[in-house]
């Protein structure tokens, strides 16, 4: 037997083979779904036909076809071919898809009055929800939960052959589809502040601003200082305690639709993640410096709502600094961070970068939830993978499915643990490992550098 059919990673530099008519025809459906939603979007005379048209076709498609490509073949994770393909090697398909992606995201964030056209079809579906018409936010946060949902049913196809890959899958279908788009829906609906409980600060950072939490007592009454109270204790209290016990993935990998929607669309790209030392570096000086600053954003807004700051600071003008005009600096450096970080980064190149550079771009390099659950699960959790180096092959399937750039096959060839902060714990270098070398493990704290520690002495030794 061929060693490529073995280790399918020997298989990469092939080329691949022709698709089957029925994918094909499964693919088409999509195809044609996403002309009938470009049309809508460009004409007002029959767009709410074309977006549930569009709606359908797409749906229909990415089921049928996940059924066809994942489910009526042996369960396992396949990597044949993802660097020649075009749309997962960064080929022709991939830029086309990437450009959309950052298209749809400039348009939302910056010209939503071209979306018009989209958001009027859901008009019907917001009134029944939200008891109010649909706007640019009903509509992406619906695209998201559809993108959410769709791939998650792939994703369950394609890993069916593992529990714990199941369970994490339903696990972000749920919160993404419960409490992050029904629960607001339903809260608006009943006049009460529009509240997404599976987002804390400092990754929903205004959640913790001074204006906000005003604003949620105030217009919220008992259930607003419930809220304001849900959200300082998840990030102050239970975000260390869950880390402790379970690592960064209890948020990252579970609960998170940041995450939710990288572990599903964004699945065809997690090899894509860049794992050199340059890119570890870059990704070290960029999210810590982005947690520091949303929290120096937070203390300043709270000593300029306290009266501490002097009263320029706070006080609206003209000579502000920035793009942000006629307001107080202390204003202006909130706003400033919504829009580099909570717009450019973690939207418009956090996701519409997918195809080029992987799915986890804002995860790694930006999300200051990641970097504060990190920092606490490199530390203080008792959360690591534990590797096997007697048992591995150097197969290098587990670098390969890594989404957060960690060469797993380094520590794997040593027998180390990993306990780097990055690390969401997903759990797929275990699943594609074909000889069971890498264990997700909670121990004790005592036990999470013996590895590293044993192979450093036996270099000493070795060295003297």
């Amino acid at each position: 037997m061929p060693a490529a059919s073995l280790y399918p990673s020997l298989a990469l530099a092939d080329s691949p083979p022709d698709t089957p008519w029925l994918e094909r025809l499964w693919l088409t459906l999509v195809a044609v779904g996403l002309l009938a939603l470009t049309v809508a979007g460009l004409t007002s005379s029959f767009n709410y036909l074309a977006f549930w048209a569009g709606v359908l076709l797409v749906s229909a498609g990415t089921l049928g076809w996940s059924r066809y490509k994942f489910g009526q073949r042996p369960a396992g994770v396949h990597q044949n071919y993802l660097w020649v393909r075009g749309s997962t090697g960064r080929g022709a398909v991939a830029w086309v898809t990437g450009v959309v992606l950052t298209g749809f995201y400039v348009v939302l964030y910056w010209w939503p009055e071209y979306l018009e056209n989209l958001v009027r079809p859901l008009d019907g579906l917001s009134q029944s929800l939200r008891q109010r018409p649909a706007d640019q936010w009903f509509l992406y946060g619906t695209f998201y939960t559809l993108a959410v949902l769709l791939m998650g049913v792939r994703a369950l196809y394609k890993y069916r052959h593992s529990r714990y890959q199941i369970i994490r899958t339903v696990s972000v279908m749920f919160f993404q589809f419960g409490l992050a788009w029904l629960i607001p829906a339903l809260l608006l609906a009943l006049q009460k502040p529009e509240y997404y409980f599976s987002y804390f600060w400092p990754l929903k950072y205004d959640y913790l601003f001074p204006g906000t939490v005003d604003y949620l007592v105030r217009d919220g009454k008992a259930l607003g200082v419930f809220m304001v109270f849900w959200g300082a204790v998840m990030s102050f209290v239970a975000t260390p305690v869950l880390t402790y016990f379970f690592g960064k993935r209890w948020y990252c990998s579970w609960v998170c639709g940041c995450g939710g929607l990288a572990e599903t669309a964004g699945d065809p790209y997690r090899h894509l993640s860049d794992k050199s030392r340059a890119a570890w570096r870059l990704e070290v000086r960029l999210i810590y410096p982005i947690l520091a600053l949303i929290v120096l954003v937070t203390a300043v807004l709270w000593l300029g709502a306290a009266g501490v700051l002097p009263a320029w600071f706070t006080t609206d003008s003209t000579s502000s600094i920035g793009l942000f005009n006629n307001i107080s600096p202390i204003d202006s450096l909130g706003k400033f961070y919504g829009f580099v970080i909570g717009a450019v980064f973690s939207g418009v190149i956090g996701v519409g970068f997918y195809p080029i550079l992987g799915s986890r771009v804002w995860c790694r390099f930006g999300c200051p939830m990641a970097a504060y659950l990190g920092l606490l699960q490199k530390h203080l959790s008792r959360f690591r993978i534990t590797t096997n180096g007697a048992q591995c092959i150097s197969c290098g399937n587990c670098s390969n499915v890594c989404e957060m750039g960690i060469d797993v096959k380094q520590y794997a060839q040593r027998g180390e643990p990993i306990i780097r902060a990055s690390c969401v714990g997903c759990g797929m270098c275990s699943t594609a490992c074909p000889r069971g070398v890498l264990n997700l493990e909670n121990g004790p704290r005592e036990g999470r550098y013996q590895g590293s520690q044993l192979i450093h002495a036996d270099s000493l030794r070795i060295l003297s």
